[in-house]
């Protein structure tokens, strides 16, 4: 399907649209399985508590949303948010079947316009959608502004690594064999953009100042699989 006349942000949307279905099967077969691996290692360093109020944008098909949910308890309550209503249809497909539908609320919406006053969530999250928005500084300026004082804003995406022979294995890997892997899929085009959007990306200590920059404190970062990826976390501070 040719995505010529549409502006950016829609092109966006109807790539994950049209993936939505193949979504997490493809998601574990380009990490070799390693995203839920991170993704729990990443809930283990986070501050969030039960009775918590988190917001997770970019929710996609729902995993980790879910996890935030099982997270915060039955006193807590958790917003998925995404802009892709196919995406938001499997999640809500996934949450009526772990039984979580008292404490998610899954909304389609801009992360870069959030519809939330300031300092309405304990902890705001973005998993692999930071690369793909128009303007992430834009986007981590809504989640520092959204968060409460005291609260972490956490975002888990792909990285580039820094060592020459690895980050070569990863060029090859995502250049080449990821395309391709969207082609057994039939989204061969779909899966070449996401390979671009992660290529073209900021590294670690790029998107640390990002961080900064939108005024979080406390940032620091890990990366995982020899920095194929990464979480970088930050605190909003008291004013």
């Amino acid at each position: 399907m040719a995505l010529t006349n549409q502006t950016p942000e829609d092109q966006v949307q109807d790539i994950f649209n049209r993936i939505a279905p193949q979504y997490d099967q493809m998601n574990s077969v380009i990490s070799l399985g390693t995203h839920r691996i991170w993704r729990q290692q990443v809930m283990n360093a986070m501050t969030l508590r039960p009775g918590d109020f988190a917001l997770d944008l970019c929710c996609g098909t729902g995993d980790w949303t879910l996890s935030l949910a099982q997270a915060v308890g039955p006193a807590g309550q958790v917003v998925g948010l995404d802009f892709s209503d196919v995406m938001l249809q499997e999640a809500s497909r996934k949450v009526r079947a772990a039984h979580l539908s008292d404490r998610i609320t899954l909304r389609q919406g801009d992360a870069m316009h959030l519809p939330y006053p300031d300092n309405s969530f304990n902890v705001v999250t973005i998993g692999f959608g930071l690369r793909n928005v128009p303007d992430a500084n834009q986007v981590l300026r809504e989640m520092a502004r959204v968060v409460k004082p005291g609260g972490q804003v956490v975002c888990l995406e792909t990285s580039q690594p820094t060592n020459p022979v690895i980050h070569a294995g990863w060029q090859l890997y995502f250049g080449h064999v990821v395309p391709l892997m969207g082609r057994f899929a039939h989204h061969y085009q779909a899966y070449n953009y996401l390979q671009r959007s992660t290529h073209k990306f900021v590294t670690v200590t790029e998107l640390a100042t990002m961080f900064r920059t939108a005024g979080l404190q406390r940032v620091h970062y890990h990366q995982f699989n020899l920095g194929a990826a990464a979480v970088h976390l930050g605190t909003k501070p008291y004013r």
